[in-house]
């Protein structure tokens, strides 16, 4: 379409056509639109909508509160502003089920608090469709904020109508634009692009035009069709990240990094050393990171270990063969706890083998750290690796522990302190293939899949509500053994807006119930001298139980301890559980982890019951997966999944493959 119709004719729209420019919106629109980042018309197309809701038939009204949302359509028989206690006022309305008489079962309340507007918008006689969750108050059916559209008295009984009598979409909200005039507009564009200038990049799909699977997304005859579109633009979607992955990958291939690991004097020292042989995951382990470093091309791999699988070992083994070449090492841990273990492991292995190891934190009065005039040959610490203005002399390794948890750009920085150093990153959360398959398939993969010989067994139980005399007397009987516990609560202080226990009011309690022992508290929140304060006397075991939050998740490795109890543990995803059962069961003895709950779902219940039947963190992480999705479970900031749209897909294997097979054609067609 030329610009000298100004979009007069809706026939020829391209997708990149600025909406401002066709002149069939007023102003505001346009405004509200540009606010949202919606400037061409490709932009609103890509607006998937979050849900559907087939007005076709809708719920009939409910009799009792549930979680499940509703959809209903009725007719407002009473509305006007209600005020509760002090100067909190509400707009509340009643709403009768079409086509029925006076109040009674078939009516629902609707309240919207500090919303003035409301009243403004919905009367008295208007016939509206709701959507939201029901709930009990004082015996009445209630749905508070629900989402709301008016039924113009003009339109609702057409079938070509796209508000009713059809499977509508509904969109994420634009502000200054109602749901309903978003969908006109949506159609509008819809109907008015020409289906030429959205063609794809690339063709994923030659059976499937682009024009079909947006008109199908938008605006589907049945609801299988939105699932078969949604799919098409997650196909696109994870081509595109292979592709972007994939160029990466060779970009890093053909950099020019440093040959090490020629040398094996040290190596051979620590291995003699050792009490214990290395498990034949972590020798395998080793074998793979001393090929990548005798490569010219820079070490670019990933460790995968299960928690307690002993990927620490494989870090030392690393950091000696750099040593061993002149070069130094940077190990970055993302929290305190976590640098000074590993500070205090690395000190216990290295000291005598003169290798000098220190500590950097923000903490400038931490026993260890040290200065880079003080030529340490490996250097732990925090994100403060980052911003210390001293230069490392000659940085040949960087090692980062939890990788997940530091944004691309974190690592990047700590790279960039060296030249072209190899880089090892180690994670205890096991990823699940399909992520490693695209989030990380520039980085090779080392996978410990072996535990250390001498493990205790671990027994994990899911209790509803048990009493708190039965937990006292259970724990008292391990303490009095010789053992110690930890007790983790989600909490660090009690909160109004959550129904979840404190660890710093539990604290207070335990102290009583368990007076002849040393019970100690750690959080967050605590000062660092503080947290080491603690964390040294239960490492010593002059504390017996350790009171936490899941600030214990990582860095904590104290072999007597063999109790677990956590509190309100369907607030944890799976992984996090995971993690914080891996600081039990490290010693010899039978360890017991105990999640507690008092939810009522029967969801929460099974998830907990899925680290009750197994110990397996790749099929933790994959059912984590799939139950909250990935940008829960590795952090959607963290892990670069920020601006995907079809996120939930990262969980479907055969598109992933799918996505792979086609990203390789274009790849090689590149080449």
């Amino acid at each position: 379409m030329s610009e000298s119709n100004n979009g007069t004719d809706k026939s020829g729209w391209t997708g990149d056509a600025v909406i401002a420019t066709l002149g069939v919106l007023v102003p505001k629109e346009v405004i509200a639109l540009s606010s949202a980042g919606l400037e061409t018309v490709l932009d609103l197309l890509d607006r998937i909508p979050k849900r559907y809701e087939d007005r076709r038939r809708f719920d009939v009204f409910p009799t009792q509160a549930s979680s499940q949302p509703v959809c209903l359509r009725g007719l407002v028989t009473d509305a006007g502003r209600k005020f509760m206690g002090g100067s909190r006022g509400m707009y509340e309305i009643v709403v009768q089920a079409s086509n029925e008489v006076g109040f009674g079962e078939n009516s629902i309340t609707c309240r919207w608090f500090n919303s003035p507007y409301i009243g403004n918008i919905i009367a008295v006689g208007q016939e509206l469709i709701l959507y939201g969750e029901t709930k009990d108050v004082s015996g009445k059916l209630v749905i508070n904020h629900p989402e709301f559209e008016v039924i113009k008295e003009n339109q609702g009984q057409s079938h070509e109508s796209i508000h009713v009598e059809r499977i509508v979409p509904v969109y994420k909200n634009v502000a200054g634009i109602s749901q309903r005039r978003l969908r006109e507009i949506m159609y509008q564009f819809l109907t008015g692009v020409d289906p030429e200038s959205i063609r794809g990049e690339y063709s994923v799909d030659e059976s499937y035009p682009r024009i079909d699977a947006y008109r199908e997304v938008h605006f589907p005859e049945e609801m299988e069709q939105t699932e078969a579109a949604r799919r098409y633009f997650a196909l696109e979607e994870f081509v595109a990240l292979q592709l972007e992955v994939g160029r990466r990958r060779k970009r890093y291939q053909k950099q020019n990094g440093r040959v090490q690991a020629q040398k094996m004097d040290l190596l051979t020292q620590f291995y003699k050393s050792l009490p214990f042989d290395l498990t034949g995951a972590q020798k395998r382990c080793v074998r793979e990171v001393i090929g990548d470093m005798r490569k010219s091309l820079p070490m670019n791999r990933m460790l995968q270990g299960d928690v307690g699988s002993g990927k620490t070992f494989v870090a030392l083994c690393a950091a000696l063969l750099a040593v061993d070449s002149g070069a130094q090492v940077a190990l970055m841990a993302p929290t305190q706890i976590l640098a000074e273990q590993h500070f205090l492991t690395f000190k216990k292995w290295l000291d005598p083998l003169e290798v000098r190891v220190g500590l950097k934190t923000s903490d400038k009065n931490e026993p260890g750290n040290t200065s880079f005039a003080d030529s340490p040959q490996v250097v732990i610490g925090t994100h403060a690796l980052l911003y210390d203005d001293e230069a490392f002399e000659n940085l040949g390794l960087v090692i980062i522990d939890e990788q997940h948890k530091f944004g691309v750009e974190q690592r990047g920085r700590l790279v960039q302190k060296g030249k072209m150093p190899d880089v090892l990153v180690m994670t205890a959360t096991p990823i699940p293939r399909t992520l490693t398959l695209t989030i990380y398939g520039d980085l090779d993969v080392s996978i410990i899949d072996e535990f250390p010989a001498g493990r205790g067994k671990i027994i994990t139980a899911v209790r509803s509500k048990p009493k708190v005399s039965d937990v006292t007397k259970f724990l008292k009987e391990k303490l009095e053994e010789g053992r110690q516990a930890y007790i983790v609560y989600p909490l660090v202080e009690e909160s109004e807006n959550l129904k979840a226990d404190a660890a710093t009011v539990e604290y207070e309690k335990w102290q009583k119930r368990l007076s002849k022992f040393d019970v100690g508290l750690v959080h967050g929140k605590l000062s660092s001298d503080e947290k080491e304060r603690i964390m040294t006397g239960f490492r010593s075991n002059e504390v017996q139980v350790l009171v936490a939050t899941s600030v214990i998740e990582v860095g904590v490795d104290v072999p007597n301890a063999s109790v677990m109890l956590i509190y309100n543990a369907e607030r944890f995803g799976l992984s996090q559980l995971h993690q914080l059962r891996g600081r039990i069961g490290r010693g010899e003895h039978k360890s017991y982890c105990v999640l507690m709950t008092s939810a009522q779902n029967s969801d929460a219940v099974d998830k907990l019951q899925v680290l009750a039947e197994t110990r397996d963190g790749f099929k933790i992480s994959e059912a984590d997966l799939r139950m909250r999705g990935p940008g829960d479970v590795l952090g959607t900031e963290q892990s670069g999944l920020a601006d995907m749209r079809f996120i939930e897909y990262l969980a479907d294997m055969e598109l992933i493959r799918e996505a792979r097979e086609i990203a390789q054609r274009i790849l090689d067609s590149e080449a």
